[in-house]
């Protein structure tokens, strides 16, 4: 039997701008994702504190995850985020996302940004991202390690 998150799976493995911030995979099922990233010295701004957009990239991530992980090749919409607190030097951020509702081929999802612990670590940011799918099946990718 195909395993029906190979879609989503074969998008991760060929997604270089994830890899490239050492943003790794930690869980992944029918509507919802996990990921993570350490805040790294070239990740932190004049504040020294870890840049707005890169914790917008670690959610979008997770998010793009979630809402493909239907099968058909998913798209983003359009997105907001609320910074709740900073994220620091030497944290690792979670991100959580989970589907909210999915109509034809429109989809909501919120993604909460969490500093250390992914369950219980304070809240960084909150995320809500707006899906649209391509209404075609995604391509064949190389294998993903997960």
């Amino acid at each position: 039997m195909p395993d029906p998150l190979e879609p989503a799976r074969a998008m991760w493995a060929a997604d270089a701008a994830s890899a490239a911030l050492g943003i790794r995979l930690d869980d992944l099922g029918p509507g919802r994702a996990r990921v993570s990233m350490v805040v790294r010295d070239d990740m932190v701004n004049g504040h020294d504190l870890c840049h707005g957009g890169l914790i917008a990239t670690l959610a979008d991530s997770a998010f793009a995850l979630a809402c493909n992980s239907r099968g058909p090749v998913t798209v983003a919409a359009g997105f907001t985020v609320d910074f709740v607190q900073p994220g620091r030097l030497g944290q690792t951020l979670h991100a959580e996302a989970r589907e909210v509702t999915l109509r034809g081929r429109s989809g909501l999802y919120d993604v909460t940004v969490r500093a250390d612990d992914p369950e219980a670590g304070e809240v960084v940011a909150e995320f809500r991202g707006r899906s649209r799918s391509l209404g075609r099946p995604s391509e064949p990718g190389p294998p993903a390690d997960g």
